[in-house]
């Protein structure tokens, strides 16, 4: 079965940190690339930030650049997403997504809660 589990949302003040997770299992996690979209309230879902199956490459939205950074770790099957300096707009649910173009598969995550506010 299939799962995509993340962690670490929650209520910050603007300027404060976050580190998200996300735990994948079911599927060879190495094989995969992975992402972080996000869905503000009334917006559609968008982009955050994308890693490559090896880590080796990031793909990032103009909109967090030099405050967000994803990464891995393909041997506990997890990525991360550290956000510093977040602001009021920031504030969303926080998807996890993996998605592998050659095997034609995606898999999602319930999202987690990220909440800036003073």
């Amino acid at each position: 079965q299939v799962q995509l589990v993340e962690s670490g949302g929650g209520l910050v003040q603007p300027g404060g940190s976050l580190r998200l997770s996300c735990a994948a299992s079911g599927f060879t996690f190495s094989h995969y690339a992975m992402s972080w979209y996000r869905r503000a309230p009334g917006k559609e879902r968008e982009l955050v930030e994308r890693v490559t199956s090896t880590g080796g490459n990031t793909h990032y939205a103009n909109f967090v650049k030099g405050r967000f950074t994803i990464s891995r770790d393909n041997a506990k099957n997890t990525v991360y997403l550290q956000m510093n300096s977040l602001k009021s707009e920031d504030t969303a649910v926080y998807f996890c997504n993996a998605n592998s173009v050659f095997l034609n598969k995606g898999y999602w995550g319930q999202g987690t809660q990220v909440t800036v506010s003073s």
